[in-house]
């Protein structure tokens, strides 16, 4: 078969290696961090240690070049929104060598900036959170004494942000506390807007998955935050599949808007305050959760590999009865109420956050004992967990060394 090059080799990137691995397509595993896990897969015949695409583009982008003469013909599927940026804006270049998994840049800026988002979201009716961008400090004098408290700080390309603060945007209860956030994101040459704060628990955070072409939703399915990290403002550690008819419209929208195509997850918020989901991001290439729809027997990954490589066309029958090779891969249907745990997230912060989450013994351990998949743990392939283990221990020495 034709390999697929899968750039970024995390959470995401270990998801898209184990679901195409299981039907048979070769992998190739693209890093630029050495904390990774997903390179060390069973299901990975080489790995490339490449330049950080963020820091070094060109030279990362030359790199994959160099692979043509080895992998031309083979699919590239970004698997973060560092590579996805970095290959959207040479995807004319690139697509002459390979199937590419992502839009070109024209279209990627739109959801990678979210201020552009936002503005595309207003203009055709998609709800969502107001938001202002901050271009100066007299932006910030000038709305920042008007607006109403709690909102919050969060930045325009939220990479760039998790990059240098770890974590996904601020939450401000005043002026002074937003002007702190906003010099600190400014200090560090990132873009941030003042955004709404939608109130509501872990829980009402959900997400539209889709596969679309000429504007139409070809595959689609949606799923329920139901713990993050950490709590409130964080990336999910714990999601179930879930039908969620309310936000398909709204997700069909702003996809259309965008023009977009492919492969997306886009979030959304229900407001605690009417009830209305609220649109929060577009992530244009696969999410963190990504083997929940392939253990529910939608295997995304897959069809972008059969649509791209194979040129066969996806529809929603194919793949009613899910589409892995064995009953053991992917043991439930389209299922509701099935789990997916990053179990290395969950128990850390699950400990950490006990006393705040108010959440009962039987919640935290509720989907263990449920249908459910790991982000990181397999028995079927045990390697990225002992790697995850053992880079966690270290980190945990470093850590406690420098305190001493």
């Amino acid at each position: 078969m034709i390999p697929a090059i899968v750039l970024s080799s995390h959470t995401i990137g270990l998801g898209v290696i184990r679901a195409l691995g299981i039907m048979g397509v070769p992998i190739i595993a693209v890093y630029y961090e050495k904390q990774d896990m997903g390179y060390v897969s069973k299901y990975v015949k080489e790995k490339i240690y490449a330049p950080h695409p963020g820091k070094y583009e060109d030279q990362f982008i030359n790199l994959l070049m160099e692979c043509t003469a080895r992998f031309s013909g083979s699919l590239l599927i970004p698997a973060d929104d560092t590579t996805l940026t970095a290959v959207a804006r040479h995807k004319s270049l690139l697509e002459r060598h390979y199937k590419v998994a992502c839009t070109e840049w024209k279209i990627a800026e739109q959801f990678i900036d979210k201020k552009y988002t936002y503005a595309l979201a207003d203009s055709i009716g998609v709800p969502a959170p107001w938001t202002i961008v901050l271009e100066s400090l007299e932006d910030v004098e000038r709305h920042g004494r008007s607006i109403e408290y709690p909102c919050m700080v969060k930045p325009c390309q939220s990479h760039h942000y998790f990059q240098v603060f770890r974590k996904k945007m601020v939450l401000v209860k005043n002026f002074n506390q937003m002007l702190s956030a906003y010099k600190q994101a400014t200090d560090a040459g990132v873009e941030v807007m003042l955004q709404e704060f939608i109130p509501g628990d872990d829980t009402h955070g959900v997400n539209y998955n889709s596969y679309f072409q000429n504007g139409e939703p070809l595959v689609e399915f949606t799923a329920e935050k139901v713990r993050l990290s950490p709590p409130e403002f964080g990336v999910p550690r714990v999601a179930i599949s879930k039908d969620i008819p309310e936000i398909i419209e709204s997700g069909r929208n702003i996809l259309v808007a965008l023009d977009f195509y492919g492969y997306s997850c886009t979030e959304f918020k229900k407001d605690a305050r009417d009830g209305v989901y609220k649109l929060m991001e577009v992530n244009g290439r696969h999410n963190r959760s990504v083997l929940l729809a392939v253990h529910c027997g939608i295997n995304f990954p897959w069809i972008e590999y059969e649509h791209l490589v194979l040129g066969r066309q996806p529809s929603i029958n194919n793949f009613q009865r899910g589409n892995c090779p064995s009953e053991k891969e992917c043991p439930t249907k389209h299922s509701i109420g099935v789990y997916w745990i990053d179990e290395f997230k969950d128990v850390i912060h699950s400990t950490r956050y006990f006393i705040k989450e108010r959440y009962s013994l039987i919640q935290y351990i509720l989907p263990y004992i449920k249908s459910h998949i790991f982000a990181t743990f397999d028995l079927k392939d045990p390697v990225p967990f002992i790697k995850r283990c053992i880079d966690l221990i270290k980190m945990a020495f470093s850590t406690f060394s420098i305190t001493l």
